[in-house]
This record gives C-alpha cells, structure tokens and sequence, in this order.
C-alpha cells in the first residue's frame, strides 16, 4: 500500500497525524488570542493535560472544533470565563497529604515561632481548603494572630468558593481523619457549622486569609513570604514555566523562608536547588539560603 492509499476502515494513512497537526494549531492559535487579548498565558503548560481539557470542553460546549471555541471564546467573555475554569480544574483537600501537614508542625512551626510576624503564601490555592487548614495549624499553634496568609488562584469562580469557606458535608469524614492524622489536637468539627448539605468554617478562620486572583504565569512577585506552598500546580506546567515560577517564588521567600511542594514536584532541575537545603527531602519542604 503506498502512501495516501485508504486502509479498510475508510481512513486514509495520513489522516490522523495531519488532524492532529491541525488540532495543534488550533490549540496554539487559540492560546496565542487568549493570551493577547484576555493576559492569560496558557501557552507554557503541559500539553498532553491541556489538549485532553481543551478537547472535552469543546464536547461539553457542543463546538465543532477548536476553531470555533476560540472564536466563541474571543467574542464572549462568559466563554472565555467556562474555558478557564475547564483549564484549571481545582483537585485539593482538607489537610491533604496529611503527613506533610505533621512535619509542618514539628520542622516549620519551630522555625515560625522565632518571628515577629509571619506572611504565608498559597499559591494556586484552588477552592481554598488547604488554607483553611493551615489557618487551623497556626491557630492551633499559637501562631495566627501573628500571622497573614495570602491566598491566591487565577480561577475567579475557585477564589470566590475559597472566599466563602462553603462546602459539602459528606466530605467531613475524610477531612476529619486527614485533620486528626496531621496531628490536630481538637475535635475538628469546632471549626464548623454545619447547614443541611454543607458546612462552613467559622469567620475568625478568615480574619488573616487575603484572596486574590493572581496568574503564576504572568503576573509579579507581591511581597516577602516566610513560608510559600505551591502543591501539585507545576505539574501542569512545561519545564519553561516551571522555571519561571521558580524564579518567581526564590524572588519573594525571605531568607531562610520555606517552599512547599507537591509530592509529584521537584526543587531539582529548576536552576535554584543550590540555593536551598532540605528540611524534609520525602514531604518536598526546603529551606532558602541565599
């Protein structure tokens, strides 16, 4: 069979590498208009995941193609809103990884209790459950009301959930034991009320959290952070971006502040290991030197 001919199923040799090569550029120029037109940068994250989300939210938009996302997209900002929350699905927990949150208590808090006044920034912080949970640890530690804790996430819709501290009830039972295997020393349901099928965490938990939409991709340093927890975003990213963003928090970790990362990430290959020691090599928090 030469090249062109027509297999059995009717689908020429050539086809679907030609459909993929057309949906890449789809993909590239509907990035590229996003990007110009709206100042979101998705054109370093990791494509394998981004083609995947962007090819079922043209599913579950019911467009042809990409092509006509994008131009919905570039002509109704409603649209372009449903795309970014497509692209920046939140996966988070109370207390997720909650061994992380343990020698967070016995190797960081320590380090914490030295300082005059603490800043903490969360970035990516989704629908803010991990907040929470750290505004529990201080509390619980004596710590919170010295403290400030910067939550930020590009997702508008994630932010506002976060801003509320609104969620579901039948997560309560995971995130009661995730809290009680962190070390948590009260029982958790002090930190809630709850309401028909939710719960929310009482205000006071709020009282030192500032949400703010911020975009690791381009937007700047804001502050000098202590401490600054980024799990499990930059696996979402290309290396470019992820040493981009690790430019960015090395500018804004004091000295000798703390970085937190996901179980899947990595302070190694990012041009900036040199300047950091490890504090806790197997739950990723390190430690700046210089």
């Amino acid at each position: 069979m030469t090249s062109g001919e027509s297999t059995n199923t009717g689908e020429s040799v050539e086809e679907k590498p030609v459909q993929e090569e057309r949906e890449q550029i789809e993909i590239d120029l509907l990035l590229e208009g996003i990007h110009r037109l709206y100042g979101y940068d998705f054109r370093n994250y990791a494509m394998p995941s981004l083609r995947r989300r962007i090819l079922h939210h043209v599913d579950t938009e019911r467009v042809g193609s990409i092509s006509e996302l994008q131009h919905k997209v570039l002509h109704e900002r409603a649209a372009f809103k449903k795309l970014v929350q497509s692209l920046s699905i939140p996966v988070t927990e109370m207390f997720r990884d909650p061994s992380l949150f343990k020698v967070f208590r016995e190797k960081v808090v320590p380090l914490l209790r030295t300082y005059p006044y603490i800043r903490i920034w969360h970035a990516g912080c989704s629908t803010g459950e991990e907040v929470y949970s750290m505004a529990i640890l201080l509390h619980e530690e004596g710590l919170y009301e010295k403290s400030r804790i910067y939550a930020t996430d590009m997702n508008e819709r994630s932010l506002q959930q976060a801003k509320e501290g609104v969620y579901g009830i039948e997560k309560m039972k995971l995130y009661t034991k995730n809290y009680m295997e962190a070390g948590g020393s009260r029982a958790f349901s002090e930190y809630y009320t709850a309401r028909y099928n939710s719960v929310m965490f009482h205000p006071f938990l709020r009282k030192n959290i500032i949400f703010a939409e911020h975009n690791l991709a381009t937007d700047r340093s804001f502050n000098e952070f202590n401490v600054i927890f980024c799990r499990n975003v930059m696996i979402y990213f290309n290396d470019d971006l992820r040493h981009h963003v690790h430019g960015l928090f090395h500018e804004s970790l004091s000295r000798l502040g703390v970085l937190v990362l996901g179980s899947k990430e990595s302070i190694h290959f990012s041009g900036y290991s040199d300047d950091y020691e490890p504090m806790d090599r197997f739950e990723k928090i390190y430690r700046k030197l210089k």
